[in-house]
């Protein structure tokens, strides 16, 4: 698997080379405001935590690498600086191991200036045997500095602005093993030198916060994100504008930069954009994420998922199975988006990743339940009876007097904010498309 991911890296890398906050708003007025003359911007990611796209099984999502080189392109590339904050994956399992080399081809594709790696990040290239290698892709900064990383805690790019030379710096600090007088030597400038600094922080709180503008610096700061979404902490008249740029992929920070009146001073704003299913999709980066579907299917992940056996020795046996007592409600249930749900991974190439198939199928990571499309009855594939009721075996053993139990799957289980971005709020609805149940006491053609 190491060897693998690293010629695929090798391979890659060598075929790529030929202070006020703001609301957000969509990549298309975002991009139509920064095409603004006397503008400098500084596009910051991060936290993607292995999140490449939405998993496609509903509208109104948002995120996709594909998507994102059209927010970059609305700046030419002259006038811009492209960061990413760190985070690429959120464990060391098998797939996220594939996850982090497919997110270094994309940021080099996407024409990013600087990644910051963060302990996990530098953990998981040494892994991969990337870790000398990933430097040679793009630049590379962490606070985790010295022989063990072997990168630099800052770097400088130097952009036009009104025709003077604007030096942006970017730097890394660990909060919680650093000293802050530390900070001081992240950010060297000439004497009467335009500059920027930017600071992305491991750790947030108060302290470090008001510690930090004290020392007058730093003029953003970018906080570890608890929230999907990117924004600005506080109050952005009062010291350093403080950012967080959200998680998954979904928005693109926006910080740009611009001339104060008088021309001196420098005024930094802060926006979100939102990464939409409406934006165009970079065909590289389509056909990236085609070689991923690859790797996770050559890699046979889904047959190498861990399995449990269920208790008090249940079985899954089927939608089928139900029919015999249950025909009406089999009957209906066969005609629901449910009973296609296996299909819609077909269509999108997603049938060999465990992590889309857990949803689409019945009783995935237990034993007697789905395991592939080879070792698995096509009665397991699809959202089915025991999905929600839990094994049947003992039930239908009992000719029904035993009822179902668990595991079962609750509806948020599967229809969570990143996969049904309309679920919450919508449950009333949601439920009335999987009605196959009669009324209690109603006569029996009678249904709800």
């Amino acid at each position: 698997m190491k060897r693998l991911l690293t010629c695929i890296f090798v391979l890659s890398v060598g075929a790529c080379c030929i202070l006020t906050g703001s609301g957000g708003g969509s990549a298309k007025q975002q991009a139509e405001s920064t095409e603004e003359s006397g503008v400098l911007t500084v596009f910051l990611t991060g936290n993607e935590l292995g999140a490449l796209k939405p998993c496609g099984c509903s509208g109104g999502q948002l995120g996709g690498l594909d998507r994102r080189l059209v927010v970059f392109d609305s700046v030419a590339a002259s006038k811009r600086m492209i960061v990413d904050t760190g985070g690429f994956v959120e464990t060391d399992s098998e797939q996220d191991l594939i996850k982090f080399n497919i997110l270094i081809q994309a940021f080099n594709l996407l024409g990013y200036d600087l990644v910051n790696l963060s302990e996990r990040d530098i953990e998981m290239a040494e892994n991969l045997g990337l870790l000398d290698s990933i430097s040679s892709v793009f630049n590379v900064i962490s606070f985790q500095s010295g022989p063990e990383a072997g990168f630099p805690s800052s770097f400088t790019k130097h952009l036009l602005l009104d025709e003077r030379t604007v030096s942006v710096t970017v730097a890394a600090f660990g909060a919680e093993s650093g000293s802050i007088e530390q900070i001081n030597e992240l950010f060297a400038s000439e004497p009467d030198e335009r500059t920027v600094n930017i600071l992305i922080l491991s750790h947030c709180d108060d302290d470090v916060v008001g510690s930090i503008a004290e020392m007058g610096i730093v003029d953003c700061l970018v906080c570890p994100s608890e929230s999907d979404e990117a924004g600005v902490v506080g109050d952005p008249n009062e010291g350093p504008l403080v950012v967080f740029v959200g998680r998954y992929g979904k928005y693109v920070g926006n910080l740009q930069i611009r001339a104060a009146e008088g021309g001196e001073e420098l005024k930094i704003d802060f926006s979100a954009i939102a990464v939409t299913e409406d934006l165009p999709q970079e065909d590289r980066l389509v056909e990236l994420y085609k070689n991923y579907q690859q790797f996770v299917k050559e890699e046979n992940l889904l047959e190498r998922r861990p399995r449990f056996v269920l208790p008090n020795g249940l079985r899954y046996t089927g939608s089928k199975s139900c029919k015999l007592c249950h025909e009406s409600e089999y009957e209906a249930c066969s005609s629901m988006a449910h009973a296609r749900a296996y299909a819609t991974l077909e269509r999108i190439g997603s049938q060999y990743d465990p992590e889309c198939v857990i949803c689409h199928v019945v009783g995935m990571g237990y034993e007697s339940g789905f395991i592939s499309e080879d070792k698995s009855s096509a009665d397991l594939r699809n959202v089915g009876c025991e999905s929600c009721h839990g094994p049947g075996s003992e039930h239908i053993r009992s000719l029904g007097v035993a009822v179902t139990a668990e595991p079962k799957l609750d509806c948020t289980d599967c229809h969570t904010p990143d996969h049904s971005a309309d679920y919450v709020g919508s449950e009333e609805l949601y439920l009335e498309k999987i009605v196959h149940w009669r009324e209690p006491k109603a006569a029996n053609d009678v249904k709800k």
